[in-house]
């Protein structure tokens, strides 16, 4: 099978994606397939069929920095190019049996990859775009499921020009997390434990020029749900050693332990398995995702953060990990997923 990987993308995920994707390239090319990776925002200017590889001699290869891109220095590389799609990117996509999208945050996760594919009848991976759009509005899927009895913590959004620490102090209170309504791997994320904190706060997530969601900081366990196809996966509690599971836990391997599965009770991953499921469906999700909660001990409750309809597939990931419990490989997995959008 010949499969396009779309990596990288104008996005502040952007490293991660670009290691996601060169990892989903290489499990696919170790499987037999023919491959070709290419980053949706450069692109290239190179005859479509030449960039496919086959085999394991010509791996690709990338480790994620510790901090976000800087869009701006890439834009300027690339002669200050805004459009999100690059040059011979369709062209290439075209050529292709699957499109395994390898992306993540805006564009990717959004809907609008899916949509412009969806336009020229060109197959790929994981959700249509309703679903992404749904699931990647954080606004959105909160409301979708608290409409459907399932809890979620308090919130509230507003426009990143009009919004105030005065504001989220008597919408909210402290402690409280802020964070952009349409962005992934923590970006723009912030956990406020005191007034000094907000105004840092609501200047991190305003650089991402979105609507900013603020809702009320849960404590318990966190923990995340993973999904493949209608199958439950085992249940990861995530531990970072210092902190919050920001940018630097999640793509730095040895700062963030994860526990899979995690120490529930029979009832309890029972109970979590079937709320994670419903949420992936309410939220039209399909193929594979992901659903973050916390478990607050005290009230014996789970509750919704959000959801994850192209989650990482990084080696600190935590799908592959969760995956691998059930016996799936790395390679399997992401071949699993390719063949998938074939049906």
């Amino acid at each position: 099978m010949k499969i396009t990987v779309l990596g990288g993308g104008l996005s502040p995920e952007r490293d991660v994606s670009k290691k996601s994707a060169s990892l989903i390239a290489n499990a696919l090319l170790s499987k037999g397939h023919k491959v070709a990776l290419i980053d949706l925002y450069e692109g290239t200017d190179q005859d479509p069929e030449s960039l496919y590889r086959e085999g394991t001699d010509d791996l690709y290869s990338f480790d994620i920095p510790e901090s976000e891109p800087d869009l701006e220095a890439v834009i300027a590389a690339n002669g200050g190019r805004r459009e999100w799609i690059g040059p011979g990117v369709i062209d290439l996509c075209k050529t292709a049996d699957c499109v395994f999208i390898g992306l993540h945050g805006s564009y990717g996760e959004n809907g609008q990859v899916q949509s412009v594919l969806d336009s020229y009848n060109i197959r790929y991976t994981g959700c249509n775009y309703i679903g992404c759009a749904i699931a990647m509005d954080k606004d959105i899927s909160k409301s979708l499921i608290k409409g459907a009895g399932i809890n979620t913590a308090k919130w509230f959004t507003e426009d990143p020009n009009k919004i105030t620490a005065d504001e989220i102090i008597r919408m909210i209170g402290i402690p409280c997390v802020v964070k952009p309504i349409g962005t992934g791997s923590s970006c723009g994320v912030s956990v406020v434990k005191s007034k000094d904190e907000l105004e840092n706060a609501i200047n991190y997530a305003r650089k991402y020029e979105q609507l900013i969601l603020v809702e009320e900081y849960l404590t318990g366990r966190e923990i995340t749900v993973s999904i493949l196809g209608d199958q439950v996966l085992p249940i990861t509690e995530i531990i970072p050693h210092e902190g919050f599971y920001d940018y630097k836990n999640k793509y730095q391997s040895g700062l963030t332990t994860h526990v899979c599965p995690a120490e529930l009770t029979e009832l309890e991953t029972k109970a979590v398995q079937g709320m994670a499921l419903k949420i992936f469906h309410i939220l039209r999700m399909s193929s594979y995702g992901r659903i973050d909660m916390i478990y607050d001990q005290d009230n014996g409750k789970f509750y919704f953060i959000e959801a994850n309809n192209l989650p990482g597939m990084t080696n600190t990931s935590l799908l592959p990990e969760a995956a691998s419990h059930v016996g799936i490989k790395y390679e399997d997995l992401c071949e699993q997923i390719a063949l998938e959008c074939l049906r």
